[in-house]
């Protein structure tokens, strides 16, 4: 264990995540999602794992240390349902709330049609599997930068 940082980030997901720089993204994923095959196609070619908890939670984590690119853009993308483009369901909903959390205020993410996320996915630094079992729990997130003191 290590001071101040989430045990739910290992070594190889913290050392992706350092390694990304600004307008770099990860996928992070469902378990439904084809995250094996999809890793091999990213910069970083292996797949990277946060079993054992949702979606919300892995999130949450990520959240708490990296930086969104969210004063320049939306940062956080999400699967869309298929043939509804607007639903935005409970997983959705709840990683929303993490997402505004860390931003201390509203950071909407966008949708993402369902293909054109895997093909988005393959070209992320990263791809992330969780434990999340409820459907479109997968997340594309864009890093931004930290602003030098003062």
């Amino acid at each position: 264990m290590l001071k101040n940082l989430d045990p739910a980030l290992n070594a190889d997901v913290l050392h992706a995540l350092r390694s990304m720089g600004h307008g770099d993204t990860l996928a992070l994923v469902d378990t439904n999602f084809p995250a094996d095959s999809v890793a091999r196609h990213t910069i970083l070619g292996e797949l990277l794992r946060i079993d054992n908890v949702s979606a919300t939670r892995a999130m949450k984590a990520i959240l708490s240390v990296l930086p969104l690119d969210t004063p320049l853009q939306p940062s956080v993308g999400r699967m869309e349902v298929m043939g509804e483009r607007e639903t935005i369901t409970d997983v959705q909903q709840e990683v929303q709330k993490e997402i505004d959390a860390a931003e201390g205020g509203s950071a909407p993410m966008y949708g993402i049609e369902r293909f054109a996320f895997y093909e988005q996915a393959k070209q992320a630094y990263c791809v992330i599997a969780t434990g999340e079992t409820r459907f479109y729990g997968c997340f594309l997130i864009t890093k931004g930068v930290i602003p030098p003191k003062g």
